[in-house]
Formats: structure tokens, C-alpha cells, sequence
């Protein structure tokens, strides 16, 4: 199974994502969605699991949750946007969902992919939405096997316009 991560899109959904996601079984946000319809577009490629960020609306926060589980190929998965945690780490996310094989969450815009407690993956694919701190979109991919550690990779979104 293979699952496309994406975070603090704050409204923008640039073409290169769907490139990026053209072959997932499963995509996950991890909030600052901006507009509901960008869920819409994403939902046109797979199933979305996505909750709500602390930039997001009232619209968005009354619809999706702030914490969302997921049971994929055999894993289990929590997805948030951290910043409950203040400035979340990979350990404090541990920490909060001990219970869980795979950690993704947003907030920071900074990607990372990681392995916390020997058995733990938490990733944060970064900011796919407008430029902030000079950093470039990116997306993250997760592979998923029964049996084998979750595979991933950060994959920055080349061709993206400045803005």
C-alpha cells in the first residue's frame, strides 16, 4: 500500500502533488488544510484522512477532527496537525500515542522522517502550501508491507512556482 503525506497547504494545492500522488492507494493531511474543496481535489485521486490544523477555520474543525486513527495494511496510524504539543518532536509525539505504529503530523513545515523507539516511523512531510522560512514544498510517500517497517521517502515538488 502506498500513502501519500501531506501538510499546511493552507489553501493551496499545487499540480506537482497530484504527480507526486498520481499512483497512492491512500492519502493522509496533517492539517492547515485551508478550504474544504482542497480535500474535494485530493479525494479525486484516493481515500483522504485528514484533520484540522490550527490555521484552519470553523468550517473545517466542525467537519474533521483534531486527532484521526487509521488501521492501513496492518498498521496503525494517527495523523495530527501537533500543535497541541506546542513545537512538537518526533518524542513527544511518541509519547502522546504510544499505541501507534506510525506518527505523521505538520505545523513545522519542516520535513522529517524518522524512527523513534526502534518500531515507531513518524513523519512530517513539510509544507506542500505557499513558500514560508525558504524552505520548498514538499510531500512525503509511505509504503506500506505486512511485516516489514513502513518504507518513505520526503519528495520536494520541483517545478513549483515562487509565491
Amino acid at each position: 500500500m502506498r500513502l501519500g503525506v501531506i501538510s499546511d497547504t493552507h489553501g493551496l494545492l499545487r499540480p506537482e502533488v497530484f504527480d507526486a500522488f498520481a499512483e497512492v492507494d491512500h492519502i493522509l493531511h496533517a492539517g492547515d488544510i485551508g478550504p474544504l474543496d482542497l480535500l474535494t481535489e485530493l479525494e479525486a485521486l484516493a481515500p483522504v484522512t485528514a484533520v484540522y490544523g490550527n490555521t484552519d477555520s470553523g468550517e473545517v474543525r466542525h467537519r474533521l477532527p483534531r486527532v484521526a486513527t487509521a488501521e492501513l495494511d496492518g498498521f496503525d496510524i494517527v495523523v495530527t496537525h501537533g500543535d497541541q504539543l506546542g513545537s512538537p518532536t518526533p518524542e513527544a509525539l511518541n509519547a502522546a500515542f504510544p499505541d501507534v505504529q506510525i506518527i505523521v503530523y505538520g505545523h513545522t513545515h519542516l520535513p522529517l522522517l524518522t524512527i523513534v523507539d526502534v518500531v515507531v516511523t513518524v513523519m512530517n512531510p513539510g509544507s506542500a502550501g505557499p513558500r514560508r522560512f525558504g524552505r520548498p514544498p514538499t510531500v512525503g510517500i509511505l509504503e506500506l508491507e505486512a511485516g516489514i517497517p513502513p518504507r518513505g521517502r520526503v519528495l520536494p515538488l520541483l517545478n513549483s512556482r515562487d509565491d
